[in-house]
């Protein structure tokens, strides 16, 4: 149909000015109905939506997607062109962010804060020039992560790393005093393992046959393969992680296995028999020796109090300064934004939420056109703005079925492209005196749902305290990377497996699953869920990790088109951050 031209100032209704997505729960991160235009787009290939309104709104540029990379294309955008330079975000979800997100939980008055995806600046000192004058730019100051992170936190609360084994796939709820695994080396300061091997592979409740196989496991490594030395890097690299497990090391104890798949949780993006041997060497696997995940000058320390979300508030509030109180990124840690303020007229930047776009279309040929019309859906309404450039910060394999006219190999290699599953849930404790007792500061959990759980990272900066003593209210983090139920099939297989099982469950399901898990591992004489667990939050990113496709079809992907280009860490397939800024980066660049 065509579009009705209507000025665009009153059209969309202004969020109300109790609109605080950060303090809700229940089913978050890709909440429900954030993906169903895009799903309809992609599965059903809608491209009726109704009657359109063309907003009498034209911008400098058009990002879609509020992620890291979409808020820093804007950033650079304006860096690059003038503040005076007008730029609408349109996100698909109901927050910005992306899978920076926010997660406040509230007991007694007392809010504590977390994240619920992009967790921390991974060796921020050597992300290069243009990101570290990002971060300086925004009020991120890296060295004073060094005081805001407490070393000492696990320490002085002798809390180490478990592993906890549910009686629904080991036979018993047991706690033992080793993680079997390098994994929690990554969280800084927390406690050495107390077992040995030996002890630990006796105290695991397997057979006499699994605790001889996990012990082998535990104590191999690269050292036990017949391998000549000049052959050994290679050979890592193209050989399974599992045929090690199995054929070198004569592993077929199902409890032992099971143990080894998800002995790299996120790190891995996924279950370990999908690694070569030297990828879950470096991921920290089980079998490999524990080592120090960064070295003392990059320090897995810089994180806010709600992980990246803090980099992408900062953003927002260096773009649209009445979003909120504060001049740098450590002041506005306490500070509630005002998300009324994200879509005012009178802003530059304007953030427009609950927006999917489902087309994007040059008016007029690609090589010479200087306009790019952006159709999208906002309360199943449909509505078209205009931009002289757009930048594709979104999922990259959602590209094809957005640009209709994309040449065909590069919509062919961005159809390529895919996201490990990922769900990291956060748990509003009022207190955590059962986690002191049992000395859990993270468990490895290889029979249930969520495979870590951990206390939050320790980190006090802008007014914000982290819990102090166990009788005070706490977050704690509950981190889930589904896995498909064959061993050993493709990724692509595994992901969409564990992604449409991971969209059918209803929160009650989640729910009892916590509270499955957390009354079995915890001790009953001092945890009681009805009485301690104050709320849940579920973040469940059915497209979490970027993967990557084949060959150099990201590369490919990538490619600018037309007054049309594209960031986020897809574009690099990469899940971090700083990469997403430094996609952002590039793609504004090419934009000229």
């Amino acid at each position: 149909m065509l579009p009705s031209e209507v000025h665009g100032a009153n059209v969309l209704a202004a969020l109300e000015p109790s609109y605080y997505p950060p303090s809700r729960s229940g089913l978050r991160g890709s909440h429900p109905g954030s993906n169903t235009h895009a799903h309809s787009r992609a599965f059903d290939k809608k491209s009726d939506w109704g009657p359109t309104t063309q907003l009498k709104e034209e911008y400098d540029l058009v990002v879609v997607g509020g992620g890291i990379s979409g808020l820093s294309a804007a950033y650079f955008y304006q860096k690059q062109h003038g503040r005076d330079k007008k730029v609408l975000i349109l996100d698909n979800h109901d927050d910005f962010g992306g899978h920076a997100k926010r997660n406040e939980h509230t007991m007694d008055g007392d809010t504590r804060i977390g994240y619920g995806g992009s967790q921390t600046l991974v060796n921020p000192h050597s992300a290069g020039k243009t990101v570290l004058n990002l971060l300086k730019d925004i009020g991120v100051d890296l060295d004073r992560f060094k005081t805001a992170y407490d070393v000492d936190f696990f320490k002085r609360n002798k809390l180490g790393a478990v592993t906890y084994f549910n009686k629904k796939t080991f036979g018993e709820d047991k706690v033992v005093k080793h993680p079997y695994c390098n994994y929690p080396n990554y969280v800084e300061g927390l406690q050495a393992a107390k077992l040995s091997n030996e002890e630990a592979a006796q105290q695991a409740p397997l057979s006499e046959k699994g605790k001889q196989q996990l012990l082998r496991v535990l104590k191999g490594g690269l050292h036990v393969l017949k391998v000549p030395k000049e052959e050994l890097r290679k050979y890592i690299s193209t050989h399974s992680y599992f045929d090690y497990l199995k054929n070198t090391l004569g592993v077929d104890d199902p409890g032992v296995l099971r143990m080894a798949r998800y002995s790299a949780a996120d790190w891995a993006s996924g279950g370990t028999d999908l690694l070569r041997i030297g990828a879950a060497k470096g991921a920290g696997a089980m079998g490999f020796a524990p080592v120090a995940v960064y070295d003392e000058d990059h320090p897995y320390i810089h994180h806010f109090p709600d992980g990246n979300a803090g980099v992408a508030r900062a953003l927002v509030k260096k773009m649209i300064a009445n979003v909120g109180k504060g001049n740098n990124a450590e002041e506005i840690v306490l500070s509630k934004f005002k998300y009324a303020e994200l879509d005012k007229s009178s802003n530059r930047v304007r953030i427009r939420l609950n927006s999917t776009v489902v087309k994007v279309q040059h008016r007029g040929d690609a090589d010479t056109s200087r306009e790019v019309s952006v159709n999208y859906i906002n309360d199943n309404k449909s509505y078209q703005v205009t931009g002289q450039g757009v930048v594709m910060a979104c999922y990259n394999m959602m590209i094809p079925h957005i640009v209709p006219d994309l040449p065909k190999e590069q919509a062919a290699a961005l159809r390529l492209q895919t996201k490990s599953p990922l769900q990291y849930t956060t748990v509003g404790l009022k207190n955590w005196r059962a986690m002191k007792e049992i000395g859990i500061g993270l468990a490895m959990c290889p029979g249930n749902m969520h495979q870590v759980v951990l206390m939050d990272f320790p980190v006090s900066m802008g007014g914000y305290e982290f819990t102090k003593t166990p009788n005070d209210p706490c977050i704690i983090q509950m981190i889930s990377c589904p896995t498909g139920d064959t061993i050993g099939a493709p990724a692509v297989e595994q992901f969409s497996e564990a992604r449409y099982r991971m969209l059918e469950l209803k929160f009650k399901d989640y729910e009892q699953e916590i509270r499955e898990h957390l009354s079995g591992m915890l001790p009953k004489r001092l945890f009681d869920f009805d009485r301690d667990v104050e709320s849940i939050t579920v973040n469940r990113w059915a497209h979490g990790y970027s993967y990557g496709g084949p060959g150099d079809s990201t590369r490919k992907g990538r490619q600018p088109f037309g007054r049309i280009t594209i960031a986020n860490c897809d574009s690099a397939a990469s899940a971090d951050a700083l990469v997403a800024m430094k996609m952002a980066w590039r793609a504004v660049k090419e934009l000229g």
